[in-house]
């Protein structure tokens, strides 16, 4: 299992629990994938599991994955595994901040229900794209080559 580690949401100090195992082959394959699938479009850059991103002075936090735009170093997709111990701070907290920064893509990845939320920015924020689950996969048009089966993605 990992360790706990903290992020800095809106200038609170936030511990978060420790991904258990089930968490961390979910985001193993999903950097699996996504690095496959980036190696033919150089203009992004995947960042290592929850590497540190500072977003405002007072936002620093740690996607379990993220993608950056090489030129300005832009979060481009950010997607969070929710650890069912600590799930508030995904679906609630951070997601209110993705909706204030507009990443182009957000994943949010729910082991609870074996099920992906895809949101797409607008001008106005975040908006549900899909939800995938069962015999879907999770694709993402402007990457060809990227698909994972939910069923591939949540297997134990």
């Amino acid at each position: 299992m990992s360790e706990a580690y903290e992020e800095i949401l809106d200038g609170l100090p936030t511990l978060r629990a420790p991904p258990g195992e089930r968490h961390e082959r979910i985001c193993q394959r999903l950097h699996a994938r996504v690095a496959a699938s980036l190696v033919a479009f150089p203009a992004a850059q995947l960042l290592a599991c929850r590497t540190r991103i500072q977003l405002t002075a007072q936002t620093t936090i740690r996607p379990d994955l993220a993608v950056i735009t090489r030129a300005n170093a832009k979060l481009w997709l950010a997607a969070e595994v929710i650890n069912p111990a600590d799930h508030h701070t995904d679906t609630v907290i951070k997601k209110a901040l993705y909706e204030e920064i507009r990443p182009a893509r957000l994943w949010m990845i729910d082991p609870r229900y074996d099920n992906v939320e895809v949101y797409h920015a607008t001008p106005y924020g975040l908006a549900l794209q899909n939800i995938l689950a069962g015999s879907e996969s999770l694709t993402e048009a402007l990457w060809p080559s990227f698909e994972i089966p939910i069923r591939e993605l949540f297997a134990p």
